[in-house]
């Protein structure tokens, strides 16, 4: 389905993968100026609400989102009862790779700088991804992420990399740590007090979308025009 409203494109997309096919949302504000992909996490899908949220947030900032399942509808039905593929991060590292080659075949999408926006697991995968496309990806952001799944793909990661982590998430605030450490890119890792991992305190996800905009316009829309 395609939508255009007075603001942005909206179409439903399919991408390519060697198990099949993944659905997508895009979106893509008038005057788009840059382009990021949402990997959402561990039992989630495009429909993630939080993600959703930020990524409404960054159509206004001139950004482009792609929100996108990392499984297919069969793998999806088989991980509710076996969770086989939701930790499997190699396996979904190749899927955003897949959506972000895709992204360089279509006429629309191809110009625009690209990003990568990380939830739980999915940070993971973006890490992962950076990693295998350094010549493609140019910022990653991580909210509340699993960098440490990342594993040898962490110091191979070139873009700039911003990490957001609840106060109170303190299991993943040390794994964030951790995971910073052995990365070598530029990096940031910002804390938003007082909230646990799915930064359900009031103002909390209003700060991660904050902290994601600044991050993605300065590294993809303010370093490539200068």
């Amino acid at each position: 389905m395609n939508q255009t409203l007075a603001s942005h494109v909206e179409r439903d997309v399919r991408i390519a993968t060697g198990d099949g096919a993944l659905a997508g949302d895009l979106v893509v504000p008038a005057g788009a100026k840059a382009l990021v992909l949402f990997a959402h996490g561990s039992g989630s899908s495009r429909h993630s609400p939080r993600n959703v949220w930020v990524a409404e947030r960054l159509h206004s900032a001139a950004i482009a989102t792609l929100l996108f399942d990392l499984l297919t509808p069969n793998e999806e039905q088989r991980d509710i009862v076996t969770r086989e593929h939701r930790f499997d991060i190699p396996l979904l590292g190749r899927r955003l790779v897949d959506t972000i080659d895709w992204a360089a075949t279509q006429d629309d999408l191809f110009p625009l700088p690209l990003g990568l926006f990380g939830a739980s697991t999915g940070s993971a995968a973006a890490l992962v991804a950076a990693a295998m496309r350094t010549d493609r990806v140019s910022a990653v952001v991580s909210r509340g992420g699993r960098p440490d799944l990342a594993d040898d793909a962490l110091p191979r990661v070139v873009a700039p990399t911003l990490m957001i982590v609840g106060g109170r998430d303190d299991l993943v605030l040390e794994l964030n740590r951790r995971a910073l450490a052995m990365m070598r890119c530029d990096k940031r890792l910002e804390v938003v007090p007082g909230a646990t991992h799915l930064f359900e305190e009031p103002g909390a996800l209003e700060r991660v979308a904050e902290l994601a905009s600044d991050w993605f316009v300065e590294y993809l829309i303010v370093e490539k025009a200068s």
